[in-house]
């Protein structure tokens, strides 16, 4: 879902003159900065020009980084560039685990790492860190998505949440009835799971090679269906694919889960006080025999959904401190105190949710979900095994993916629409919502991980693996041609122009 990305709720309408917290700043050359006073500061109105760079700083090297960072920043800015960086590097790493240095490839992942305290320590490898402790930092992201959706998005009302609803249980259903059927009495059945979540990053950078053919209906479906489909995953991670249960764990569980919630009771707001009882419910979880990664999706569920201060709150004390510091009535001391209170009233100007989303979301998409592709899609093809039990596995995944979640995602949604228990989108028919069944069969991140859950370590995993590159691959390219032959040219005026406008356009 989270693996993909989250949508913005600030700056929606902002004007120019909102730029400043005070309004009416403006630049000069670059870097400087004008800083308006108050026509009535008995010191004089003159604008006083910030610095450009920081002491010590040489400024043609700042400008140089800041031309090279111009183009980057603007490319991170385009909503699938976390796909499109996911691709680049899934294909580094099926290259890297084929080649003359594939030894150095799996050497790395399983260097060493621990903690250790006196006689206590804890030590796993580089894999284990990755997939079991940065990845829980992702399902928190998942976490937080499903609360603000719940709350304020596409899952709030029951008659927007039919459609994607639906259209994820015929998605997950089909895949895995697929996969059963060809791995049904044999022990490889138990990667039923497998192809059953779909890739948000992947599905919207695809989309996004489509322009302005998509419908942002059509997005607004897809991310509310990838955020349910999620939901599918963790409960199939938990039930399905834990190990032997430990009650000590639970213990744990519950008083982490506790501290959290006294902390809440007591109005603490800081995100870093809570890693304590979060530390607390991973440990708990994976001394339970839970995968520990459901924390972080449990930790996501229960974090706020109301700001504190709100925008208005935070405008008016951000610009009554300042005016009061153009008066000088705040002495160095009680600057101090104020900018402090300036630094909170600005944390509580959104929801924790939201906050948290905007702080993370960067980190996940361009650093922890790389290096979950770097370390899980590097498949040595002489690995796979293609025997009868590998043909069963490689088939059952791919054709899950390709046919299974198209297949069921339409089904499902044609008859629920014909019996008037959901409605599409204004504007949208069934040609354009089969390629969102089309797109949701690109799983890669949750099915690479579940297929870790699912197989030892071994020719079946690889062999797993190398279904799940080649069935995403399948249908994002069937995506993209499907695209051009569904989608009119120009979207249909009755259709929303908007995600804003989608997110309530739908109608029983």
């Amino acid at each position: 879902m989270p693996a993909g990305p989250a949508k913005a709720h600030a700056g929606r309408g902002a004007r120019p003159e909102d730029s400043g917290i005070l309004g009416g700043a403006s630049s000069t050359r670059e870097g400087a900065v004008i800083d308006p006073i108050d026509p009535s500061d008995p010191h004089g109105s003159r604008s006083v020009p910030t610095p450009p760079d920081p002491p010590g700083a040489w400024y043609p090297a700042r400008r140089w980084i800041a031309r090279a960072r111009a183009p980057v920043e603007r490319f991170l800015a385009i909503e699938a560039s976390s796909g499109i960086l996911l691709l680049v590097v899934a294909c580094l790493a099926l290259a890297w685990a084929n080649s003359p240095w594939a030894d150095s490839y799996h050497t790395l992942w399983h260097t060493p790492l621990g903690l250790r305290l006196g006689p206590w320590s804890f030590e796993r490898d580089l894999h284990f860190w990755i997939n079991d402790a940065l990845m829980t930092v992702f399902f928190f992201l998942v976490g937080l998505e499903i609360r603000r959706e719940i709350h304020q998005g596409e899952l709030s009302q029951l008659r927007r949440a039919a459609l994607p609803l639906v259209a994820a249980l015929g998605g997950m259903i089909a895949p895995a009835l697929i996969y059963a059927a060809f791995n049904h009495g044999h022990p490889s059945s138990v990667g039923w799971g497998i192809p059953m979540a779909t890739d948000i990053a992947f599905a919207v950078g695809v989309l996004a090679l489509l322009g302005k053919r998509v419908p942002p209906a059509l997005r607004i479906l897809l991310l509310a269906l990838a955020v349910i489909d999620d939901v599918g995953a963790i409960l199939v991670i938990a039930v399905f694919y834990s190990s032997d249960m430990a009650l000590a764990g639970f213990g744990v569980i519950a008083l982490g889960l506790a501290l959290l919630r006294v902390m809440q009771l007591f109005g603490v707001r800081s995100p870093l006080a809570y890693v304590v009882p979060g530390a607390l419910t991973w440990v708990g979880t994976y001394w339970a025999g839970v995968h520990p990664t459901l924390a972080g999706v449990v930790l996501g569920l229960l974090t706020p959904v109301h700001a504190w201060y709100g925008a208005e709150r935070f405008f008016a004390h951000s610009q009554s401190s300042l005016e009061r510091y153009h008066r000088q009535e705040l002495a160095a001391p009680n600057l101090l105190a104020e900018l402090d209170e300036v630094r909170r009233a600005r944390r509580e100007a959104v929801s924790p949710v939201d906050g948290l989303q905007h702080a993370l979301h960067g980190w996940v998409a361009y650093l922890i979900m790389p290096l979950f592709a770097l370390a899980n899609a590097g498949v040595p093809l002489g690995n796979a095994e293609f025997d009868a039990v590998g043909q069963r596995v490689f088939w059952g995944v791919a054709l899950g993916l390709v046919v299974g979640k198209p297949l069921g995602i339409m089904a499902l949604s044609a008859a629920t629409n014909r019996l008037g228990v959901t409605a599409l989108p204004t504007g949208v028919g069934y040609r354009q919502t089969s390629l969102v069944g089309i797109v949701a069969g690109i799983g890669f991140t949750m099915s690479l991980f579940v297929a870790q859950l699912a197989f030892p370590t071994g020719a079946l995993l690889e062999t797993a693996k190398l279904a799940i590159l080649c069935g995403s691959a399948a249908a994002a390219l069937l995506s993209v041609l499907a695209g051009r032959v569904l989608l009119a040219a120009r979207p249909d005026p009755r259709a929303a122009r908007s995600e804003t406008e989608a997110e309530s356009s739908t109608s029983l």
